[in-house]
């Protein structure tokens, strides 16, 4: 009498399990060690803000024996980060806003408005998000310079605007290509306009998709850098990075002040931190909602 053999095959599915439960395993240890890893940096440069030069080289992962407030009193005085602080809040409200002002429209005529030229115009805000911003850097500034908008709070708006504009468009028309349609229809036969639809009807249903393009556009040009350092030249009209430049510049001066430079990468740092940290959930949850719906 033959003896039948498990064929080979059989186990394949038990070792696949394994290998998916194994690589699972690996990844969350993978994630969990990068937090920890950005929650000590976190800690460390808190820690550095409170310290004197000589304590942040000597014990640099012990607490401070008494904590230096004053790192931050001369940060903010010194370093010009207090009218940094509010420029800042300034220029990053005003793009957040006029942003989504200008996508949420258009966002909704794409998601909407059924031609030919639908997937073209599409197309050409998804090709925005692939142009580098040291391609545009020296004709955009000739074309601010002409329009006297160079060393100026609103220009620098107007640029973090036309770079912001693609990406809130190309998310905001897949989020509202999920809505439905039929509560348009009911709005129309109870005689709404179009615009009185997309106001009182869209625009509330869109609010998750919306507070994530308002959230990542924060996060995005709190600490910008690069186009702040370009079109702003007077002192008294920069930001937050360019006050941190600033003052690690008057280091190589004035002698270094280590636990002022640390406090002004505080500064620079925590309240995005504290943003993300409040509201990340919210990020999430309207990255995901137009998927589920």
């Amino acid at each position: 009498m033959a003896i039948s053999t498990p064929s080979r095959s059989s186990g394949s599915p038990v070792r696949h399990i394994r290998r998916l439960l194994a690589a699972r395993s690996a990844g969350v240890v993978v994630v969990w060690l990068f937090a920890a890893f950005n929650v000590l940096t976190g800690v460390w440069l808190l820690l550095s803000s409170l310290k004197n030069a000589d304590e942040i080289f000597s014990t640099p992962w012990q607490l401070p024996h008494a904590a230096q407030w004053d790192n931050y009193a001369r940060a903010w005085t010194t370093g010009l980060f207090g009218q940094a602080a509010f420029n800042t809040v300034v220029v990053v409200g005003g793009t957040a806003v006029v942003t989504l002002i200008l996508a949420a429209p258009a966002a909704y005529a794409l998601s909407r408005i059924t031609t030919r030229f639908n997937g073209g115009f599409t197309l050409f805000f998804a090709l925005g998000l692939g142009i580098p911003a040291q391609v545009v850097m020296l004709p955009l500034f000739v074309v601010m310079n002409k329009l006297f908008l160079v060393d100026s709070l609103f220009g620098l708006v107007v640029v973090y605007v036309a770079t912001s504009l693609p990406f809130a468009v190309f998310f905001l028309t897949g989020f509202m290509s999920t809505l439905p349609v039929e509560l348009e229809e009911a709005a129309a036969l109870d005689g709404a306009s179009p615009f009185r639809t997309f106001w009182q009807v869209m625009l509330p249903l869109a609010r998750g998709g919306m507070v994530t393009v308002l959230i990542l556009n924060i996060i995005q040009h709190w600490g910008e850098t690069v186009f702040a350092l370009i079109f702003i030249q007077n002192t008294q009209n920069q930001t937050l990075s360019l006050a941190l430049l600033g003052f690690l510049q008057q280091m190589q001066f004035n002698g270094a002040d280590w636990g002022g430079l640390f406090a002004g990468v505080t500064i620079v740092v925590l309240p995005v931190l504290a943003c993300y940290i409040w509201l990340g959930r919210r990020i999430i949850e309207g990255m995901t909602l137009g998927s589920v719906k």
